[in-house]
């Protein structure tokens, strides 16, 4: 990663890539030989109650590696990129406090990159009256009209945000209007952390392969009576934690909408196109992730490089910036 401000202690080790290709087992194993901890970077692994069809860190990991960002949030709250720096940051700290090695690991690849790269994010949690009121304009006036507000607030956001996308457009508004800033101003502050970011890499048709069988596991592990038991604890059906992929197709079966196998199905679907937006995300070609069969591997392989070019990443690819 490019210099930012002088590392307080030895670069961070970010793992990364798509569900169900390694990460977990790699960040454990390296927090074992680097005696570090992990801060997780997963916007679904935060919500309390939901393990199965997260694919949380089982207890007994994380009760013999101190795991940070997981486990901690009310499947009632919305979870947003704001929060996640926050909680992340401080994280960070207090590892490097304690004299131990920060191991950044998860999928949710704008957490990854909007930590590593040192983004400033407005802590303004998303306004559903807001957001709603929005999306109704938009769907009566059509995406464009909302567009061209965006363009008299915040030129610069109009001009890296698709009409079309209009969750971004709504997000952009929200930011100014809540913030009097607009949120392109946000986006051009840049703190990036010194860091080895290293990847499993695993044959997409094997991925594929892997979530299918995962997806079966969880299933079979007790996703439905994990979910059923949420639900009956008084956990709203609509609820943030429960619009996780598995679970929300959980909700349908229990409600009678589908039957187990079609849950199955549509959560293996779901899961494999998660899989490929991450690898949008975290793509073969940038320079900065060492991609390896084995974190051993991955890490040799970092250490002749430890500060590739930054011009390879989300931005250069058109991928989003903004926050939740």
């Amino acid at each position: 990663m490019p210099a930012g401000s002088p590392p307080a202690g030895p670069p961070l080790l970010a793992v990364v890539g798509p569900t169900a290709s390694g990460k977990t087992s790699w960040a454990l194993g390296l927090a074992a030989r680097f005696d570090g901890e992990v801060i997780g970077a997963d916007s679904r692994q935060v919500y309390r109650g939901l393990d199965i069809g997260t694919g949380k860190p089982a207890a007994a990991d994380r009760t013999a590696v101190r795991h940070h960002c997981v486990d901690h949030v009310d499947p009632r709250e919305r979870y947003h990129l704001a929060r996640f720096l926050r909680e992340a940051r401080a994280a960070l700290a207090g590892v490097r406090a304690r004299g131990r090695r920060p191991i950044l690991a998860g999928g949710t690849g704008q957490y990854v990159w909007a930590l590593l790269e040192g983004w400033d994010v407005p802590e303004v949690a998303p306004d559903p009256a807001r957001r709603a009121e929005l999306a109704a304009r938009a769907h009566r006036d059509g995406a464009a009209a909302l567009h061209a507000e965006l363009r008299r607030v915040d030129p610069a956001a109009a001009d890296a945000i698709l009409p079309t996308n209009v969750r971004r457009v709504v997000r952009a508004l929200e930011v100014e209007r809540r913030t009097g800033r607009p949120i392109s101003d946000w986006w051009a502050a840049r703190d990036p952390i010194d860091a080895v970011i290293v990847a499993p890499e695993v044959d997409p048709a094997e991925l594929d392969a892997r979530i299918d069988r995962r997806v079966e596991a969880m299933f079979e592990a007790g996703l439905v009576a994990e979910t059923a038991a949420l639900l009956r604890d008084g956990l709203p059906p609509d609820a943030p934690g429960l619009g996780s992929i598995g679970y929300r197709e959980v909700v349908a079966h229990l409600a009678g909408e589908c039957d187990r196998a079609a849950a199955v199905a549509a959560t293996q679907q779901a899961t494999r196109r998660l899989a490929r937006r991450q690898r949008a995300w975290f793509r073969a070609g940038d320079a900065r992730i060492h991609w390896a069969p084995t974190a051993a591997a991955a890490l040799e392989a970092a250490a002749t490089v430890t500060r590739p070019s930054q011009a390879a990443g989300p931005q250069a690819a058109g991928l989003p910036t903004i926050g939740a």
